[in-house]
């Protein structure tokens, strides 16, 4: 029973996927706020992104059976760590962290090809976390070009 409470935390990063509305954008949002204030470095992204990507698949997976509901609103992890691959490698500023949150929630309310066909084909607590992690690729890239633009 501990086990199932403690995958359940984890896969509703306690509260947030509780939030009343938007909860993805909730957890999204705790993620922008994290790296705002701690600021980590490529190192510390490089192990946190597939660490907690690992607990999300497991956490995602016993609390969609838990929950009984597919995909559930409630699971936010996935979007935590979205947003993280949205800002990795990405350098550090407020204007950065913040463009990164406004596009990776795009890409993850839009899901564009392939990260639709990819949702509906894998199941489970992978399907859940693989979406977001392809919509965090996908603003990573938009932010990358939308600096390259700017700075010429």
């Amino acid at each position: 029973m501990k086990k199932d409470a403690l995958f359940k935390f984890i896969a509703t990063i306690g509260p947030l996927g509780y939030a009343p509305a938007a909860p993805g954008t909730v957890g999204s949002a705790f993620s922008c706020l994290i790296f705002i204030l701690f600021r980590p470095d490529t190192l510390m992204l490089a192990v946190v992104i597939p660490a907690v990507f690992i607990a999300g698949v497991a956490a995602s997976d016993r609390t969609e059976v838990l929950l009984d509901e597919k995909d559930s609103s409630h699971i936010v992890v996935d979007e935590f760590v979205g947003y993280l691959v949205s800002v990795f490698l990405v350098p550090f500023s407020m204007t950065n962290a913040l463009l990164a949150f406004v596009l990776f929630r795009v890409f993850d309310i839009v899901k564009p090809t392939p990260v639709r066909q990819v949702e509906r084909r894998i199941r489970g607590g992978l399907g859940i976390m693989i979406d977001d992690i392809l919509a965090g690729v996908y603003a990573n890239l938009a932010l990358r070009l939308i600096l390259f633009m700017v700075r010429g």
